[in-house]
């Protein structure tokens, strides 16, 4: 591995309950072989935690700012954080 994995941790708000948001960022992030975790928060939003190469955080943090398709994404506010060093990307509960 010649380039060190970055991560990423933030709140996206919005529409982004009860339409599908988790689990297109799961299959988001495993499309770009990133790891990381994802949840729903009691005020409504999601929280996230990516992590991986920052080519592919690039493309994953310029995904989210849309969301799936039924989703309506008002701001995806992310900032730098330690990599946790997950194996893959899970959906939180």
């Amino acid at each position: 591995m010649n380039q060190s994995n970055q991560a990423l941790t933030g709140i996206v708000k919005g529409r982004v309950q009860g339409v599908f948001f988790r689990a297109e960022t799961q299959r988001m992030a495993q499309q770009l072989g990133l790891s990381g975790w994802c949840r729903n928060t009691s005020a409504g939003h999601v929280e996230v935690l990516i992590a991986g190469s920052e080519p592919n955080l690039k493309k994953m943090q310029a995904w989210l700012t849309q969301g799936p398709e039924l989703a309506r994404v008002d701001s995806a506010e992310l900032e730098n954080c330690d990599d946790p060093g997950l194996a893959s990307f899970e959906i939180r509960y």
